[in-house]
């Protein structure tokens, strides 16, 4: 087992879904078979506008070929494992490549940076992972939430001692509290319904971060399965009584039994207010199971 670098870009002609799925050639098979049961970082490559760089983290759960694609294959990322970073992780800083093994011997950056699969050693893995996901920036959970409150507290005083890198990686008050900031960065901490951006008294945003396909249906700690709302929003999201079409135009149902409350509630748009970026937007493929199985038409 290794880890590797996984490459991805929103909008490619490869069918990815990162929080679930990645699609690579042939040729890429006998570098991404060693990282199966381990842990992978996910790249944006450099020229992509405003690029993230090293985004997010997940680990493979297998790899098999793609019966819809001849000669492609298809790492899937094992449920409850993939964690968007909430810092952005450059390719190079001013020390050089955080990725030390794009290094030849003389010190440049080699070929190997070029590779949309590749090999990625320990120290490289975790110099990414801090750098992603700072020991010291974890956001806790809405004040009211006391017992993940306490929880996150037992587990932030061993992070100064020397806790290893994949505890902190599956840790569920950690990864409820690095979703949440992911999200909430992404939007600006402003609801994405209501376009309403409320601070209470301590300086913590009154958004919520929501899951658009749940933790408990499967639903991965992604952005892109993620939305910021209100906690009317997030009410209502949850029972059902609002939506989203692909085009991220809200549905309202027919249930509710004070539309016209609702209506007023939504901003002039019509339209839930996503971030720009498309590799941060909710993805289709969540949108569509929260229709299905959430919404009441």
């Amino acid at each position: 087992m290794t880890h590797c670098v996984f490459m991805h870009k929103a909008g490619s002609i490869y069918d990815d879904i990162p929080a679930e799925r990645y699609q690579f050639p042939a040729q890429y098979l006998g570098r991404a078979e060693p990282c199966v049961a381990d842990w992978i970082v996910y790249l944006e490559p450099s020229k992509v506008r405003n690029s993230r760089g090293y985004f997010a983290v997940a680990k493979v759960e297998r790899i098999i070929p793609d019966d819809n694609a001849p000669g492609m294959f298809v790492a899937l990322i094992e449920p409850g494992t993939y964690l968007d970073f909430i810092r952005a992780v450059p390719f190079s800083g001013p020390e050089g490549p955080i990725e030390r093994g794009v290094l030849n011997e003389a010190g440049a950056i080699s070929g190997r940076a070029q590779a949309a699969v590749r090999p990625l050693s320990s120290a490289d893995f975790a110099r990414i992972v801090r750098a992603g996901l700072p020991e010291n920036d974890i956001v806790l959970p809405r004040v009211d939430d006391a017992e993940a409150l306490d929880r996150v507290h037992d587990l932030q005083a061993p992070f100064h001692v020397e806790r290893p890198i994949i505890e902190r990686l599956i840790a569920k008050p950690e990864r409820k509290a690095f979703f949440r900031r992911a999200v909430l960065q992404a939007y600006d901490e402003t609801c994405a319904v209501t376009g309403w951006k409320l601070i209470n008294g301590g300086g913590r945003a009154e958004a919520e971060a929501a899951h658009i396909k749940p933790v408990e249906h499967g639903g991965p700690d992604s952005i892109q399965n993620g939305i910021a709302l209100s906690g009317t929003a997030h009410w209502m999201f949850d029972r059902g009584l609002i939506g989203f079409d692909d085009d991220l135009g809200i549905l309202v149902s027919r249930q509710v039994n004070d539309r016209s409350s609702v209506e007023a509630m939504i901003n002039k748009t019509g339209r839930a207010l996503a971030p720009g970026r498309p590799s941060l937007r909710p993805h289709p493929a969540f949108l569509a199971w929260h229709r299905e199985h959430c919404f009441k038409h």
